[in-house]
Parts: C-alpha cells; structure tokens; sequence
C-alpha cells in the first residue's frame, strides 16, 4: 500500500500545471496506454516524493532529470529517492533532460524492454 501524503497535493498539481518541456514531450508519448497498454501518471505522490511519472503496474516510475541533478548533494538525494521507491517494490528509470528529446527511441525503447521483463513470470 502506498502512502499518500495530502500536504503534497498541492505541489503535485502546480508540477502538473508548469511540467518543463522535456516533460511535456514525455507525456505526449507515455500517456494514454500508447507503451504496451501501461497507464502512467504524471506528479504523482509517494511518501514523501513527489515523482515525475508513474505506473502502478508495472510498478514503475520514470524520472527526468535536469542538470542539477549531477551535482554532488542532488546525486545523494536522488539515490536516497531512489532507495525509498525501490524498497516499495518499484523499477526507477531515470534519464537526463536531453537524451529524453535527442534520444527518444533508445529512450523508449528502455522504458518498453523494461515494462516486458516486469510482465514477464521469473522462470526458476
């Protein structure tokens, strides 16, 4: 179960309104089940996070990051962020700004083979 916390609702909706243009070019090609049927959230709360998209199933979250996520205290941080949403049982993918816009189709293709070996059963 996730926690939701209601003071970030506001954060999460103004995120929502003013999404960088990285995002919106994200969200356009994500949005409306258009990769392998997943639906995916944008600004969604969890815990204490507020992350840039979501799917609940296949429990995976997608990241954009900016340049100031390189620098050292943000690197820590991110890890931290990271840590959290794994120990939840989420895939995290994250990818700088640019190579969302310069590389989509290495992008994409990252966040469908990664949908695939969600939904695929671990044979033992």
């Amino acid at each position: 179960m996730l926690t939701y916390n209601p003071n970030l609702k506001p954060f999460s909706q103004n995120l929502r309104t003013n999404m960088t243009p990285q995002e919106i070019f994200l969200w356009r090609r994500i949005s409306c089940k258009q990769i392998e049927g997943v639906q995916f959230y944008r600004q969604k709360p969890i815990g204490p996070y507020i992350v840039d998209f979501y799917a609940k199933r296949p429990k995976l979250i997608i990241e954009l990051d900016g340049g100031q996520h390189f620098e050292d205290v943000h690197i820590q941080k991110d890890q931290d962020r990271d840590s959290y949403l794994s120990e939840l049982g989420f895939v995290v993918l994250r990818f700088d700004n640019h190579s969302v816009v310069k590389n989509w189709n290495g992008v994409g293709k990252v966040i469908v083979d990664t949908i695939l070996r969600k939904k695929m059963p671990i044979l033992r």
